[in-house]
């Protein structure tokens, strides 16, 4: 699937930051206000359309829940979501724009990083893109993500649904995010997995976020977006340095942080001069794997190691294997034990890795807890055509 609105597109809408709510409460408070409030929420969205928007997304950022508490949350999730997105449609009614939804971080980390499960922060997503997809939203809007295992949770659940998905990272001015990860590596991964558009939000300002931005540009076969912060910019300084992310070949464009219509005006403006896009995006690199925080291109000449076994020294063993002639490190995985083992250590190599297994239960464990873009080894006792059809859906390398 491709973007399906005319490029550039920019898309955005307020939040409870707009209304000076703190957000990402456990019990929802921000999202309940919202919908209490919904004339409101209605009448700053009605003033950011008519200052341009070409998407508006409803505030739906913090309205899930995961474990422990999700079970009890779902009904109130349901009806969040469905309100809050049921108010955005009604307010784009005669503009004749499409009705997004926001996805925020869970603010959860798997191991090494945290002690999440990477199953429930999967099932808080599916939960509340359900109920969106059910509710007629036309886009989702991943946002402000920090570690790949949460994203790679949310691309997931959000395929389960036909909606077209944009993804954005919020990194520090270095490029990395609270995990170690960087643009880069999230690009090579998600683009795999079959996303609409991917780039970076948060609190840069976009003369920061260019650099980062030009720098994947030769890599991605999808467009990218960027949702800077306007904090302390004008109006007229926000949209010059937007206009260079439009001359870069950045498309998919919106604000974040201390924002008017002006800005959103001012943006719509830049952005009725002609630009010329990678319309046709190439799969760029077929042959990039990642990990959490590198990218690997390997050409389709991939010299994997010798078959590595799951132990107490796969650290150790991953590690070594940076000295030896070959280009990805090979490992075997026989046991659910065995994945995650590999789960957790695969932050210790600088090689990307590769797996062989001859269970296909196994082999579709590897690709969802082990987080990046893999690569198959297809000598194996597994059918091909249903090797092909698990990388698919995680965007793997079958080699």
């Amino acid at each position: 699937m491709s973007v399906p609105w005319t490029l550039p597109f920019l898309m955005g809408g307020p939040s409870a930051a707009d209304f000076h709510i703190p957000a990402a409460r456990d019990d929802l408070s921000a999202e309940r206000w919202m919908l209490e409030n919904s004339s409101l929420l209605r009448e700053k969205q009605e003033q950011w359309l008519r200052a341009g928007i070409g998407g508006l997304c409803a505030p739906t950022a913090f309205a899930h829940s995961f474990a422990p508490q999700r079970e009890s949350m779902q009904e109130t999730v349901k009806q969040l979501n469905t309100g809050l997105l049921e108010i955005t449609r009604q307010a784009a009614e005669g503009f004749g724009v499409p009705v997004g939804a926001r996805v925020g971080p869970s603010g959860l980390f798997v191991p090494p990083c945290g002690n999440a499960e990477f199953d429930d922060i999967y099932d808080g997503y599916r939960d509340q893109i359900r109920v969106l997809e059910k509710s007629g939203a036309q886009f989702l809007l991943l946002e402000n993500h920090s570690s790949l295992a949460d994203m790679r949770a949310a691309v997931l659940a959000s395929r389960t649904s036909g909606i077209p998905v944009f993804v954005t990272l919020t990194v520090d001015e270095s490029g990395k995010t609270l995990a170690g990860g960087g643009l880069l590596p999230a690009v090579i991964t998600l683009q795999a997995m079959g996303i609409e558009a991917i780039g970076l939000g948060g609190f840069l300002a976009p003369e920061a976020m260019l650099p980062l931005l030009k720098e994947v540009l030769p890599h991605a076969s999808v467009p990218l977006c960027a949702v800077p912060c306007a904090d302390t910019l004008s109006a007229e300084e926000f949209a010059r340095q937007m206009e260079e992310l439009l001359r870069i070949g950045v498309p998919v464009l919106g604000i974040s942080g201390e924002q008017t219509p002006q800005h959103w005006q001012a943006l719509q403006t830049i952005m009725q001069q002609p630009f010329t896009f990678g319309l046709d995006y190439a799969d760029a690199d077929c042959y990039a794997a990642a990990t959490e925080t590198e990218a690997f291109f390997l050409g389709s000449d991939i010299t994997l190691s010798e078959p590595i076994e799951c132990s107490s020294a796969l650290d150790d063993d991953l590690i070594d294997l940076d000295d030896e002639q070959v280009n990805a490190a090979l490992v075997e995985l026989n046991t659910w034990d065995d994945v995650m083992l590999l789960s957790q250590a695969s932050s210790m190599t600088r090689l990307p890795l590769a797996v062989r297994t001859d269970s296909r239960t196994i082999l579709d464990a590897a690709l969802r807890y082990v987080h990046g873009r893999l690569i198959v080894d297809s000598n194996c006792q597994i059918d091909n055509e249903l090797i092909e059809r698990a990388a698919a859906k995680y965007g793997a390398i079958v080699y």
